[in-house]
């Protein structure tokens, strides 16, 4: 990659490091489209290794190894999963490899807003079609290679693996990958360029201890300079020292007591659970008091139990099997207990709660600049794009994990105090109906919202006028102004900010509210709030 990305990138050089590691032995080079210095240099890499493996005699020996679905809008990394998107970028890959053959097509990356399995099965027909020769995924947690295997013949798995990141071993991964046969690549096998220095001259060492995890591991280590290749190279030759064998040691004598990991999107509702357990005695962990990460928490665990406690509740988002791992070692090393509470939050009432918890805070919807602030400052003080990305990643826990027990405890909201509101969508005002449908509670408090990038509630004051001239209750008008793209903030709709907002100063409960609307967003939003719906 860097051969193409780096500012200081040189041709020659890399033609002579490409050289050196095929004079070396190496085989596999791994490459990709979207490797070069943004959207006008699609494809840059690709050309480059293929000029080069061309003219050092490798072209006939090598397996390349490219990636698709991935954009690069504004010289950012955007994952692309369409279907279209992928078999354009597996044509085009074709092309700038020169004749060059694929030996293995790797999807970048999960595009967020493509269905997983759409770009599972657009990935399958480049095999099907006789593109390329296997299929593989980039960047995925086990529970996304399960349902990748399912519905496509995927034959490599590559993630980042290093002696600095273990999560492809903590989390199942490359246990996975060996019971179902696929290989594994490890990308930033030294831990990248701000790692890598670090192991001084240990390099070599650090590659081969990678190489000994399993047979189906494959490194590349992105070697930028002829020297770094023929090192690389060494390092899958080198014979390590035996190790003194590990004899396993006597399982703990089982002791009363538990530890209750309470898992869960931010927003979930972890925070009132893990109360009830401390109500019961039991000593509470939670990474926003304790601060640090969620290994060191699992190290504060670990000095809690052997300080005699026997009655622990962990709660933070463990979103992956890897970050849960360190409390179960922990537990099982204390004889104690492993219980997992898995907050099944769906989305929209984790967002609920987010608002309402700035709304307690703020006595207002914080404005952009405001919530990243508090988000610095403040634990759970999140955006909506922090929540969503919270959501992509979640990794549902198995008792396969090491649990005692996996409980699944479904959301339900407890109905609050409040009277009925009206809340209104601009566009529903354009509607034939719309004053019998705003008359539903005329005496109601009434809201009358709408999504205006760069306008203010002043634009809204003639449809506010003709809905005053129907009700007997105030009307308030609120304007989300934020433009488009991934939310900054909580106001656009169907977030559900505008409507808690008018809620919170009205004593309004959303529950027994009314969302008159047009469109399938609205419907949603009145879904989030528990609200009826009346659609024109």
């Amino acid at each position: 990659m860097r051969l193409s990305t780096d500012e200081d990138r040189d041709e020659a050089r890399a033609f002579a490091t490409i050289a050196a590691a095929a004079a070396a032995g190496i085989t596999v080079f791994d490459t990709a489209r979207a490797y070069g210095r943004g959207a006008a240099e699609l494809g840059h890499n690709e050309r480059l290794l293929a000029r080069a493996l061309h003219a050092c005699g490798a072209s006939e020996a090598a397996r390349i190894v490219t990636k698709g679905g991935m954009a690069r809008p504004g010289g950012g990394w955007v994952a692309d999963g369409r279907a279209k998107a992928i078999r354009a970028d597996c044509e085009a890959s074709l092309e700038a490899l020169d004749g060059l053959p694929i030996d293995v097509y790797l999807l970048h990356a999960p595009d967020p807003r493509t269905p997983w399995r759409t770009s599972l099965r657009a990935l399958a027909r480049l095999v099907d079609e006789g593109l390329v020769r296997r299929i593989g995924v980039s960047n995925v947690n086990r529970a996304q290679l399960d349902e990748a295997l399912a519905l496509a013949p995927v034959a490599v798995v590559e993630v980042a693996l290093s002696v600095f990141d273990d999560r492809a071993v903590r989390g199942g991964l490359l246990e996975r990958c060996v019971g179902a046969g696929l290989a594994l690549v490890a990308h930033s096998p030294l831990g990248g360029p701000r790692r890598a220095p670090r192991l001084g001259g240990d390099a070599e060492v650090a590659l081969a201890r990678l190489l000994a995890l399993a047979p189906n591991v494959v490194a590349i280590p992105g070697a930028r300079r002829p020297e770094t290749a023929t090192s690389a190279a060494r390092a899958a030759t080198l014979v390590l020292d035996a190790e003194e064998p590990v004899r396993p040691l006597a399982a703990p004598a089982r002791r009363d007591g538990e530890v209750v990991l309470v898992m869960g999107i931010p927003g979930a509702g972890k925070t009132r659970v893990a109360e009830s357990f401390v109500a019961n005695g039991y000593l509470r962990l939670n990474r926003d008091e304790q601060r640090g990460t969620l290994r060191q928490l699992a190290g504060v665990l670990d000095e809690s139990l052997a300080a005699g406690r026997s009655h622990v509740v962990l709660d933070n988002t463990y979103l992956t099997r890897a970050s849960r791992s360190f409390v179960v070692e922990a537990t099982r090393a204390h004889g104690l207990r492993t219980r997992c509470m898995w907050l099944d939050t769906p989305l929209a009432q984790a967002q609920v709660n987010l608002v309402l918890r700035l709304l307690d805070r703020f006595g207002a919807l914080p404005a952009v600049d405001e919530l990243r602030a508090a988000a610095r400052r403040e634990p759970g003080r999140l955006g909506p794009t922090s929540q969503m990305r919270a959501a992509r990643e979640l990794e549902p826990p198995h008792d396969d994990e090491g649990f005692d027990s996996v409980e699944r405890v479904a959301f339900t909201r407890r109905p609050g105090p409040g009277s009925p509101g009206v809340i209104v969508a601009a566009a529903a005002l354009r509607s034939a109906g719309w004053e019998r449908a705003v008359a539903a509670a005329p005496d109601a408090p009434h809201l009358l919202f709408d999504w205006l990038p760069d306008q203010q509630p002043a634009a809204l004051e003639a449809a506010a006028q003709r809905l005053r001239a129907r009700v007997s209750g105030s009307v308030d008008v609120a304007v989300c102004p934020h433009g488009g793209g991934p939310p900054v903030c909580w106001c656009r709709p169907p977030l559900p900010g505008l409507p808690l907002a008018f809620a919170h100063r009205h004593g309004v409960a959303p529950e027994r509210s009314v969302v008159v609307g047009t469109s399938a967003a609205h419907r949603t939003l009145a879904s989030t709030l528990g609200a009826r719906f009346v659609a024109l």
